[in-house]
């Protein structure tokens, strides 16, 4: 092995093997396993909340596949419908066009051709994490299979009556052109303004002011509202007003929508713009006046002055004009939560458009046939109702039900060119045909067309598609096998299947609406199965100020900068890149220039990965501190190094050695005792990872891993096999060579599916010397705890070992006794088991405390003065002349007395209260009157001793 550990050297060799060898393919033998990878967009880069995620389900495919499963990692990229358009149309107009200059056709053409050149980026990324993903069967959404599979399920749903067009009001972004989705929505908290602005009624003789933070919408009002039991109102009720400024008259109704104490009491009802107008409206049977176009400007359904102004330049002409004739009552300053759209920054408007929907509120249809409640929403719900589908954490299933308890239809269509266009055409007279293509939908029509057929100009929503992952990416609805665009095989349906449901679905929170849910509502209709058994819903990756990691405060972090690591200089130009305010921006470069003076230093994938698992809680959100990254770093050169100086110090192994070998189990030697405590702590340790990997609790594995490795393996262990190492003491060098060896490769597989890279090119080094065959240590059965392996002898030996010597390093330290010199070490009082460990133990002993043999002082025979410390009812003591100050000594021993006071005080507080006593588990009190009786034990030992320092 190369003397230090370098993550770069072996990083990409390691991977470039792994994939090239089919080792992430699913194998054929064992029971399925499969994990879908929630599908990036083809136009992502990796961030930190991906790296996050994917080392999860990384984890968790290696895992189960050194277990023994058959398993697969399905990946895929999302066409991004959206954000893909947005990109190529920016790159249009840098050569001055827009896509309606090059026609349709042409336009998706050239989107096909950027994606083949540029999107593939975050799956290479998703490489350099370690990704186990079976990239031979990778997809994408708009692929010939999944396109298939798409336009089934339309078509099957729309003659099943559950897909509709209607006119109806949703999300519309006004610059990219099209309905958006909820999720792609920000509500941003802005300053603005709320006006009041005072309607009378027809006859004059009374008036109502309502406020509203939207004056120019006035123009589209088509009632005003009051709480029906609100008596300032009750006799206007049923009265016309005067729209201002329009000439219309509209109603005054009642509702119990109103807050009677929010504002003056009274609200303007425009159902067009509106999403809760525009329940009202449809209670109300209110016929909906629409006021903007599809770019937000003013139409001719308003007033001639005002129409063709864009909507803010609308509503400073009707501010104007209202104040001017007198009807604008007050303004005053007001936060209020503006919706944004993610893609365009643009202001979300509320628009009344035709769209198509997916029926998922009805209970039977107008033929009799069972509506989407019934057929979709219901068999969702009782999926995880009754248990078939469990979330981890359980929490997230409340969620889940509570929003598909209260669903709305789902807006299916999006007016843009790239994505699966609807398989929809209408005649002249506007009858609607569906079908795989033209032909298809006139053969299938009820009646003949009238004239011509056009296809929906409509692409679907992206959510749609990606509803069906769990069943078209393994070859559905084909009947054979699935090709890509060159030719390769990527499913089979038939014999696919086996992986649906898939084992987990590992995913974050805010998606579970829009996608979790909608993959249980697809599969279930259309397979009969749900598609995953369980849902790990991941935190949040925050800063380390748990702030939400963002482009526009400079926070984010890319994993591949921590991986590589990059320079001052480069890393404020990347976090400043898109700030375009300049004291936002000199903030930011303030802030990174103190928080990282010399950049990100490179700690490499296994560090990252290793401190995401230590982050992976139940918690709603984790807070990335590069500190702690650095300190796995710290542990993979740890592991590094002990991995080297074993491999330094051991030979190859006999073939009659390499299983554990108990033959030899006297305990009258110590360095067979401690051959069995290793054994056995590393048993438990398997015991303990397994539980934590079974219950999603990666916190958990990780710390009990590093715990191991570093606390009893390299620190203890190795340390004590030293002795040994350096000589053929007592004929045992060989035994303790092998033991030391295999647990090495052993705690090797138990950390591979958090820290492949390092595992793997060490094991390559250990692996011959076991006598190995295989190639990779991926190919390796992961361990098993043995329960003949246990010792509960060997555990409680050696803990007494490690707290002997723990007692003598910790006076040592306090006293400032120099590390590298030998010191005397007495011995006094203790039972007849100490006398025997202190035989059995002394070279060990001498060797790691740095001490002379050890001596007892018996009973009644004089003391010299000795800094001491307490094992039980053994004293530890090391002689105070030439050594110690005995005043520093005497205060020593005066605060250790003092914290044990405080330890059991807290003890006495316990047992002294009745509640407690009453109420904690018989072995919970038990355990506190034991540890008081402990410490008494302690106090009374160093009582004496601090007596003996006065004398």
């Amino acid at each position: 092995m190369e003397k230090s550990f370098e993550p770069a050297q072996i990083e990409s060799t390691w991977y470039a093997r792994w994939e090239a060898s089919g080792a992430f393919k699913p194998s054929g033998q064992g029971e399925p396993y499969c994990i879908l990878l929630p599908p990036p967009n083809v136009t992502g880069t990796l961030h930190m909340g991906h790296a996050f995620q994917q080392t999860v389900m990384d984890m968790l495919v290696r895992y189960q596949r050194m277990r023994g499963m058959n398993t697969l990692w399905q990946v895929g990229t999302d066409h991004a419908g959206i954000a893909t358009q947005k990109i190529v149309e920016n790159q249009l107009a840098v050569e001055q066009k827009t896509r309606h200059d090059l026609g349709r056709d042409a336009f998706v053409e050239r989107v096909w051709k950027w994606k083949e050149e540029s999107g593939s980026t975050i799956t290479n990324q998703m490489r350099r994490i370690g990704a186990a993903a079976d990239w031979s069967r990778e997809r994408f959404t708009m692929d010939e299979g999944l396109s298939a599979a798409v336009r089934k399920v339309f078509i099957d749903w729309y003659r099943a009556g559950l897909i509709y067009r209607g006119n109806r009001l949703v999300n519309w972004d006004p610059v990219l052109g099209t309905a958006v989705s909820d999720l792609e929505v920000n509500n941003v908290e802005r300053d603005g303004h709320m006006w009041s602005i005072r309607y009378m009624t027809t006859d004059g003789a009374a008036s109502l002011v309502v406020a509203t933070t939207r004056p120019e919408t006035m123009l589209g009002d088509v009632a005003v509202a009051v709480h029906p039991e609100d008596e300032r109102y009750a006799h206007l009720i049923g009265q016309l007003l005067h729209l201002p400024l329009t000439g219309r008259q509209i109603p005054v109704i009642a509702d119990d929508y109103v807050d009677r104490e929010f504002g003056t009491g009274c609200v303007k009802i425009t159902p067009a713009h509106d999403f809760n107008d525009y329940a009202i409206g449809q209670r109300h049977k209110l016929a909906p006046i629409t006021i903007f176009t599809l770019d937000a400007k003013v139409n001719d359904n308003a007033p001639e002055k005002y129409r063709g102004l864009d909507r803010y330049d609308a509503r400073k002409a009707v501010l104007a004009d209202l104040e001017a004739s007198g009807l604008l009552v007050e303004t005053k300053p007001h936060k209020l939560q503006v919706p944004v759209s993610q893609r365009s920054d643009a202001v979300i408007e509320p628009m009344l458009t035709d769209q198509w929907f997916v029926d998922l509120t009805s209970d039977v249809q107008a033929d009799g046939r069972p509506g989407g409640r019934k057929a979709i929403t219901e068999p969702a719900l009782d999926a995880v109702r009754s248990g078939e589908i469990r979330f981890v954490p359980e929490n997230w299933a409340t969620t889940y039900t509570q929003w598909l308890d209260n669903i709305q239809d789902w807006c299916i269509s999006r007016q843009l060119w790239w994505g699966h266009r609807i398989p929809a055409w209408y005649d002249e007279a506007g009858n609607i045909f569906v079908g795989e293509d033209e032909a298809d939908a006139r053969a299938s029509a009820a009646t003949a067309p009238v004239g011509a057929l056009r296809q929906d100009d409509d692409v679907l929503d992206t959510w749609f598609s990606s509803a069906l992952w769990p069943f078209s990416t393994l070859g559905w609805p084909a009947n054979g096998p699935v090709q890509n665009e060159r030719g390769e095989v990527v499913a089979n349906w038939e014999q696919d299947k086996i992986f649906l449901p898939s084992a987990v679905l590992v995913t974050g929170f805010d998606i579970i609406f829009f996608w979790v849910a909608r993959m249980v509502m697809a599969t279930k209709y259309f397979t009969g199965q749900i598609p995953f058994r369980e849902v790990y819903i991941n935190a949040i990756v925050r800063d380390a100020e748990g702030q939400k990691m963002s482009k526009s405060k400079g926070n984010t972090l890319d994993p591949l900068d921590l991986i590589d690591g990059i320079a001052l200089e480069p890393l404020v130009e990347k976090s400043t890149r898109s700030l375009l305010i300049p004291q936002v921006r000199a903030k930011v470069e303030k802030r990174i220039r103190k928080d990282y003076p010399d950049g990100i230093p490179a700690i490499g994938t296994d560090a990252l990965r290793f401190t995401f698992a230590a982050l992976a809680s139940y918690s709603r959100t984790i807070n990335f501190d590069l500190k702690r990254a650095e300190g796995y770093k710290a542990f993979c050169n740890k592991l590094w190094n002990a991995s080297r100086f074993v491999l330094m110090n051991v030979d190859q192994v006999e073939p009659d050695q390499r299983k554990w070998n108990n033959a030899r189990s006297n305990f009258s030697d110590g360095g067979l005792l401690i051959n069995r405590w290793i054994l056995s702590r590393l048993q438990a340790t398997i015991r303990e990872v397994e539980e934590h990997f079974r219950s999603y609790r990666f916190d958990l594995a990780a710390q009990t891993l590093y715990e191991f490795v570093w606390n009893e393996y390299c620190d203890w262990y190795i340390e004590l096999c030293k002795p040994y190492f350096s000589g053929d003491k007592e004929g045992n060098k060989d035994f303790v060579s092998q033991t030391a060896l295999q647990v090495l490769e052993h705690t090797l597989r138990l950390l591979h599916p958090i820290i492949p890279f390092i595992t793997e090119e060490i094991w390559q080094q250990v692996a011959p010397r076991l006598g190995f065959e295989t190639l990779s240590i991926f190919d390796q059965p992961y361990p098993i705890a043995e329960l003949r392996l246990d010792s509960i002898e060997a555990d409680r030996e050696v803990s007494w070992l490690k707290a002997t010597v723990s007692k003598v390093r910790q006076i040592r330290s306090e006293m400032n006794i120099s590390p590298g010199k030998t010191i005397p070490l007495l011995f006094a009082d203790g039972d007849d088991g100490d006398r025997a460990r202190v035989a059995k133990f002394a070279a060990q002993i001498s060797f790691l405390a740095r001490t002379e043999a050890p001596q007892w002082i018996e009973a009644g025979a004089d003391e010299p003065a000795a800094a001491a410390a307490v094992v039980g009812t053994l004293r530890v003591m090391i002689p105070l002349a030439g050594l110690i100050d005995v005043a520093a000594e005497k205060a020593r021993l005066t605060k250790e007395i003092a914290r044990i006071e405080v330890e059991i005080r807290k003890c006495e507080g316990k047992l002294g209260n009745a509640s407690f006593v009453a109420n904690a588990p018989a072995e919970v009190v038990a355990q506190e009157r034991q540890r008081i009786a402990d410490w008494n034990t302690t106090l009374g030992a160093l009582r004496e001793q601090a007596g003996k320092l006065q004398k």
